[in-house]
């Protein structure tokens, strides 16, 4: 299966500028949970679909966790769990430090990290580089984080790494059609106007690849309405959700190309409000026992027979 590469319909490879990604939720650190509408709902849908799932986690990250607006509901639905929290940018895991409730041993945390004396359950880190050690989660819940990768596939192979077998990745993510009426009304004639997303597919083709199992996933449209464009763009702003592609444009837009987009988009307000497109896909996949050794050695499992009646 090959690995997915990032490229487009036009052969273009899309790739991130992580620099600019981490200064932009760091400043977006004080005012996200002003703009953070959609994750709480898909929060809840996600916590729903763990009511059909059996699992009991000892240990739970929240990776992409931002200001930690997701860990009350985990240490409500596991209360006997250690819950730690990830993110790449300091701001957010400053405000997520808030929330989190201290481990209850820090001897067992030093197991858990792989490097790094920290001290506290929530570690500022990549999502393909985390300072745990191998199988030592049961649980990683990652809501809206995948947004922020040009290639899901280092993160999901890392995760795969961490979790112990029989454990749990439960994510979501946005899909391509997400802003498809700010993508219209942005002329992209001096390169990507607007943050690109991963399709589903290509989602479900770098879980497989990174040894996950059986993974499940379902998208469903959500539109919110805005009173005008400006909201609109300043909420991207504040969730830290602003396009950050390699290709986009640098420096200022024209005031004739900023007047086009505006008149673009009215013309799509209904009752008052103008529509924005998040194309929402939710999923899960499961770590399986490996059939292999990491040398390439393949791995027989004898089960007892029953004893004789």
């Amino acid at each position: 299966m090959p690995e997915h590469t990032g490229d487009d319909t036009h052969g273009t490879r899309f790739a991130l500028d992580r620099h600019l990604l981490r200064r932009r939720f760091d400043r977006a650190a004080a005012r996200c949970d002003s703009a953070d509408l959609l994750a709480r709902e898909i929060a809840r849908r996600m916590d729903e679909r763990l009511d059909y799932i059996r699992v009991t986690p000892r240990r739970v990250l929240d990776l992409g966790c931002g200001t930690g607006a997701d860990l009350p509901r985990l240490a409500e639905r596991f209360p006997d769990a250690t819950l730690l929290a990830a993110d790449f940018s300091p701001a957010m895991i400053a405000g997520a430090g808030a929330r989190i409730r201290p481990a209850r041993s820090a001897g067992l945390l030093r197991r858990l990290l792989s490097a790094a004396p920290a001290a506290l359950p929530h570690l500022v880190a990549q999502s393909d580089a985390l300072p745990l050690a191998r199988a030592s989660l049961g649980l990683v819940w990652s809501n809206l984080m995948l947004p922020a990768l040009d290639d899901p596939l280092p993160t999901f192979r890392e995760i795969h790494r961490t979790l112990e077998v029989d454990g749990l990745l439960m994510f979501s993510t946005l899909g391509p059609d997400t802003l498809r009426e700010l993508r219209a009304a942005l002329p992209d004639r001096r390169g990507e106007r607007v943050h690109r997303f991963i399709d589903m597919h290509d989602i479900g083709d770098a879980l497989v690849q990174a040894g996950f199992t059986d993974p499940v996933m379902d998208m469903e449209i959500v539109t919110l309405t805005y009173p005008d464009l400006d909201t609109l763009l300043q909420d991207l702003r504040h969730s830290g959700g602003a396009n950050a592609a390699t290709t986009r444009p640098r420096g200022l837009s024209g005031r004739r190309e900023w007047a086009e987009a505006r008149a673009a988009y009215e013309r799509l307000r209904r009752d008052g409000r103008l529509p924005a497109t998040f194309e929402v896909i939710q999923g899960h996949a499961w770590k399986a026992a490996p059939k292999t050794t990491e040398d390439g050695r393949s791995i027989v499992r004898f089960q007892p027979r029953p004893p004789a009646r």
